[in-house]
């Protein structure tokens, strides 16, 4: 009954009560009462005498209570609540007084620091941009922690910039000075004009790869363009003062730059194309059970006609006109592949007045062959500053999994550019072709033998690695590769 008693009485505290007291007879007391805290002198005294009135002449001698300055309950609580103004105690047994640890509650923190950051240089800006639609998400300087958001219609870069507008004049009128403004979009659909549009009005614009902003894996996480929009706002603040891990910002190729790519992209696309129409031209010959048929060879057409299927019969009629479909189909794709590659060896051709690093891959033995590789190669490797850099760019490199006692491998890392990344690959293949006496080749072998012809794979990925250094510096510095054979005049 006793510790009912002190439940009853220590719950008109509400919810400014520290407990101390556990439930029922039978179970061990933290101690035999409670503190009220109060967070201004002012709420102290209307406690007082709130205790005053109603106490005084009910509560029983060992249920007296005690109106504590803040210096007395530091005391009490060996430090544990700091920031409290004044508190109220109400025990039934003050000799009992040890608190539990995790009792110890801050109540009140008028000083701590706020969780987004409120002491800005800049106006900071998230686009989270849609088909129909474009959220405004800003951060301002004297507007407190709170995100401001707004949506304007897709495309319409007059509504964007006159927000930005409003955005400054009023932080202006809030501080009495005039604050740069910072904004960062996602890298999608919308590639890169707007960015480009922001700094031709002088705005400072950052482009984000999505994949690196971290996010909670506790539990599914909810997605949302305001959830995202302040996700992106948050990112730009902890990657300004300088913390460049926070999130991978994209380099933004210039206009010239973004559309020297097209043609390497666009043969990447007809010969993945080609290879499906092929592939289906064999697979419905050997239905019929016709195999060794080639439909890139000049005299497809001929040898279509004079194919039998594998019980002896003529090609049925329909299945050879579907045939005929598909070369034609092929043949245009063939005449398309060879119109971008005559446009690829004319861009290669003016780019040596530029950078001569493509035609010096091409005067390597066997690079002719993957003419269009060193086109990607060679302009990654003409832009690189360091062969450090190549690396993080295409990352072919182990991707390991340690944590206490698990180690695991997951094999090739995936990160990076995967288009430099496969073409790093293929170049790796074609450098043991054509160059076997080289000593990139020669450590290549010795590897491969010395762990028993196994690990191909990974030792391919070593390679690629070093060829990429090794072109960085034959590009650069006129490095020749030890052992590598030259084209001949």
């Amino acid at each position: 009954m006793a510790a009912m008693t002190t439940i009853n009485h220590a719950a008109r505290g509400n919810f400014g009560l520290i407990w101390v007291q556990t439930k029922g007879h039978t179970f061990r007391p933290y101690a035999q009462g409670a503190f009220y805290l109060c967070m201004s002198e002012a709420e102290w005294k209307d406690r007082a005498e709130l205790m005053r009135k109603q106490f005084d002449n009910d509560l029983p001698v060992a249920a007296a209570y005690d109106m504590m300055e803040r210096g007395e309950l530091d005391q009490i609580l060996l430090g544990g609540i700091a920031t409290c103004a004044v508190a109220k105690c109400g025990c039934l047994n003050t000799n009992t007084l040890p608190l539990e640890t995790s009792m110890l509650v801050a109540a009140h923190r008028p000083k701590a620091p706020t969780a987004i950051r409120t002491d800005l240089g800049a106006i900071f800006i998230s686009l989270e941009l849609s088909r129909s639609k474009w959220l405004i998400t800003s951060l301002s300087p004297g507007g407190g922690e709170k995100m401001s958001k707004h949506m304007v219609a897709a495309g319409d870069v007059a509504g964007m910039l006159a927000r930005f507008a409003e955005l400054r004049k009023k932080a202006e009128a809030r501080t009495g000075q005039c604050f740069p403004i910072i904004v960062i979009q996602e890298a999608g659909l919308d590639g890169f004009w707007i960015h480009r549009v922001l700094q031709a009005e002088g705005i400072e614009s950052h482009v984000v790869d999505p994949a690196s902003i971290a996010t909670s894996r506790r539990r599914r996480r909810a997605k949302t363009h305001k959830i995202d929009g302040e996700a992106l706002v948050g990112a730009l603040l902890a990657y300004k003062p300088g913390e460049p891990r926070v999130c991978a910002m994209l380099r933004v190729p210039t206009p010239e730059e973004e559309d020297r790519r097209r043609i390497s992209r666009e043969r990447k696309a007809l010969t993945n194309e080609r290879v499906r129409h092929v592939n289906r031209v064999k697979g419905l010959l050997f239905a019929q059970g016709v195999s060794g048929y080639e439909p890139l060879r000049r005299d497809r057409r001929k040898r279509l006609e004079a194919l039998k299927t594998g019980d002896g019969r003529p090609l049925p009629a329909h299945l050879q006109a579907q045939v005929g479909r598909e070369l034609d189909r092929l043949e245009l794709l063939l005449e398309q592949i060879k119109a971008v590659e005559t446009w690829r060896d004319a861009m290669l051709a003016a780019t040596e007045v530029v950078s001569p690093a493509p035609a010096m891959l091409l005067d390597l033995k066997g690079h002719r062959a993957g003419v269009c590789r060193c086109s990607v190669v060679g302009g990654a490797v003409a832009s690189l500053r360091q062969p450090a850099t190549g690396r993080r760019l295409c990352r072919p490199r182990a991707d390991p999994s340690q944590s206490g006692s698990v180690d695991h491998d997951h094999g090739v890392s995936k990160a990076g550019n995967p288009r430099l990344r496969t073409t790093l690959i293929q170049t790796a293949w074609l450098w043991l072709r054509h160059q076997s006496r080289s000593a990139l080749t020669l450590w290549f072998q010795d590897r491969v033998k010395h762990n028993g012809g196994r690990l191909k794979k990974a030792m391919i990925v070593a390679l690629a690695r070093k060829l990429l250094v090794a072109l960085w510096k034959y590009v650069s510095a006129g490095v020749v590769i030890e052992g590598a054979v030259m084209k001949t005049a």
